[in-house]
C-alpha cells in the first residue's frame, strides 16, 4: 500500500472541500446569517490540516488500482465528516449522526433527509445542501483530476474507482483532460437549467439550489412540498435536465464532437430514454380517468419517472398516494437507476442489459451447447471479465441489501418502509414509500438504523467495490 500518495489525495480532498465551503459562507454574508462562521472555521481547520498532509509530494509510481480504491473510498469518509461539522456546530442540525446522515445524502445525491421541516433551515445550510449535491454528482477526485496534476495512471485508477457504471473509459487520450471536458460539460448544462428556471420567473436562490440539486440527481428540496408548488413550466424545465444528467456523459461529448449519429447509436442511451418513454405512458395511462387529466397526470408521471430513475428525488406529488400499479413501477425504477458515466445511482442501465443478454446467451447455450454467443453492447463484444464483475456485482448488492433490511427490521417500522428505505439509500434515490415518502422523512429511525443507511449511501455511490475493499486486511499489508 502506497500510504504517503494515499495521505497526499486525502489532504488535497481536504483542501478542495475546505475551498468548497466559502461559497456557504459567501451565502451567509448576503442573508446575514451567523450560520456562516462555522463554515467558514471548519474551512480554515481544514485547509490548514489538508495542507500540511500535502507538504511534501509523494514520488511518482507505485500507485495502482488497490490504492485509486482506497484513496476514493477514505476520501469520501473524510469529505462527509468534515461536511456534517458546520451543520452540527451551527446547531442547525444537533446531533452529529444526524447531521452525518444529511451531508452524506447530500454528497451521495440521495436527497433523503431527516428534517421534519426544511424550511427551518437558513439559507447558508440549504444551499449547502444542495451544493453537496453538485460536489458528488461528478465526483470531487474527478473535480482534483481536472486541476492537479496527477500521473495519467493514477487518475485512470481514480476515475474507475470514482465513476459509476460496469466500464469506464477515456475521452481523450489523456485522462486530466478527460476529467476537464466531463466537468465543462457538468458546469454547462448546470448554467443552462439556472438560466431557463430564472427565465421561467424562480427565484434566483431557488434556480441555483434546484439546479445545483438536479445536476447531481440528488433531490434535497427548499420548502416541504419539494417542486410540487413550483408551475408547470418549472416542473417541465426541471424533468427536462433530469432526464439529461440521467444520460452518459459520452453522449454530450460525441455531440460536441458534431458525432451526432454516433451519439444516438449507445444502446444504452437508446435503452434508458425507452425505459423512461415506457414506464411514463404506463403510469400516466394508470393515473388518467377521463380526458381532461391526460396533460396534468402526464406532467407528474414524466417527472416523478425521471427523479426515480436518474435518482434525482424530487417530488411533485405524494405517490404514496397512487394506485399500486404505477407505485410498483416506480419502486422497479429505483433498482434500474440511469446510465453508467452520468451522476444518477442505481443498478445502471448498463449492468441491465448485459444481465438481460448473458441471461439469453445462457438459455441459448442450454439449447444449443456447443454454440459460441458473444454478449455485445454498440457492436462490441463484451469481455468475459467485464460480465464476471457485472454478475459479482449483483450478488454483493443482494447480500448488502438483505442485511441491511434485516438491520432494519429491528426499529419496528412496517416492511414497505423498510424494503423501500434501503431500496432508496443504496440506490442514491431519497424517497421511498410509507413513511420515507415523498412527503415523509428519515428522521424516526434509530441510530443504528441511520448509521446502517449512511453504510448504504455511501457504498451505492461508490459501486460497492472501493468501500469494501477497506475491510480486506490483505489491502494494508506491503507489498
Amino acid at each position: 500500500m502506497n500510504k504517503k500518495t494515499v495521505i497526499y489525495i486525502l489532504g488535497c480532498v481536504l483542501v478542495f472541500v475546505s475551498a468548497f465551503m466559502l461559497l456557504p459562507w459567501f451565502v451567509s454574508l448576503i442573508y446575514s446569517e451567523e450560520t456562516g462562521k462555522y463554515f467558514l472555521y471548519t474551512a480554515i481547520a481544514g485547509f490548514v490540516l489538508g495542507r500540511i498532509m500535502t507538504w511534501k509530494k509523494p514520488e511518482k509510481g507505485g500507485f495502482f488500482a488497490k490504492e485509486g480504491f482506497v484513496s476514493v473510498a477514505l476520501s469520501w469518509i473524510v469529505l462527509s465528516v468534515v461536511g456534517a461539522i458546520p451543520l452540527w456546530l451551527s446547531g442547525e442540525i444537533p446531533n452529529f449522526v444526524d447531521a452525518l446522515f444529511e451531508i452524506v445524502s447530500g454528497f451521495t445525491t440521495t436527497g433523503a433527509s431527516i428534517a421534519e421541516n426544511v424550511e427551518a433551515f437558513s439559507h447558508t445550510a440549504l444551499f449547502w445542501r444542495s451544493f453537496s449535491h453538485w460536489i458528488g454528482g461528478m465526483g470531487v477526485l474527478v473535480f482534483m483530476m481536472a486541476i492537479l496534476p496527477l500521473a495519467d495512471g493514477e487518475n485512470m485508477h481514480i476515475l474507475r474507482a470514482e465513476s459509476p457504471g460496469p466500464i469506464v473509459s477515456k475521452l481523450v487520450p489523456r485522462m486530466r483532460k478527460t476529467a476537464g471536458i466531463l466537468y465543462l460539460i457538468y458546469l454547462t448544462m448546470t448554467m443552462l437549467e439556472i438560466i431557463a428556471l430564472l427565465i421561467s420567473g424562480l427565484p434566483t436562490f431557488d434556480a441555483v439550489c434546484m439546479s445545483l440539486g438536479t445536476a447531481g440527481t440528488g433531490g434535497f428540496g427548499l420548502v416541504v412540498d419539494s417542486a410540487a408548488s413550483y408551475t408547470a413550466l418549472q416542473q417541465v424545465i426541471i424533468t427536462i435536465f433530469m432526464v439529461l444528467f440521467g444520460v452518459n456523459f459520452s453522449f454530450f461529448y460525441l455531440i460536441l464532437m458534431k458525432k451526432s449519429s454516433d451519439a444516438f447509436k449507445i444502446e444504452e442511451v437508446r435503452w434508458y430514454f425507452a425505459i423512461f418513454g415506457i414506464a411514463s405512458i404506463l403510469i400516466t395511462l394508470d393515473l388518467t380517468h377521463n380526458a381532461s387529466e391526460l396533460l396534468h397526470n402526464l406532467n407528474l408521471a414524466t417527472f416523478q419517472v425521471a427523479s426515480v430513475m436518474t435518482t434525482t428525488g424530487y417530488a411533485t406529488a405524494d405517490f404514496n398516494l397512487w394506485p399500486t400499479f404505477s407505485k410498483n413501477i416506480l419502486v422497479m425504477l429505483m433498482f434500474v437507476g440511469a446510465c453508467a458515466g452520468s451522476t444518477g445511482g442505481g443498478i445502471k442501465v448498463s449492468r441491465l442489459i448485459i444481465y438481460i443478454k448473458s441471461s439469453i446467451r445462457e438459455v441459448s447455450h442450454l439449447i444449443h451447447p456447443r454454440s459460441v454467443k458473444v454478449v455485445k453492447m454498440d457492436d462490441k463484444a463484451v469481455s468475459d471479465e467485464t460480465i464476471r464483475t457485472t454478475h459479482m456485482y449483483l450478488i454483493v448488492y443482494m447480500f448488502i441489501f438483505a442485511a441491511s433490511l434485516f438491520l432494519l427490521s429491528l426499529d419496528k417500522h412496517d416492511m414497505v418502509t423498510n424494503f423501500t428505505a434501503i431500496a432508496a439509500t443504496l440506490n442514491n434515490i431519497g424517497p421511498g414509500l410509507e413513511v420515507v415518502g415523498p412527503m415523509g422523512g428519515y428522521g424516526g429511525f434509530s441510530v443504528l438504523s441511520k448509521l446502517v443507511m449512511i453504510f448504504d449511501m455511501l457504498i451505492g455511490r461508490l459501486e460497492i467495490f472501493p468501500l469494501l475493499i477497506l475491510f480486506a486486511p490483505r489491502v494494508w499489508k506491503h507489498r
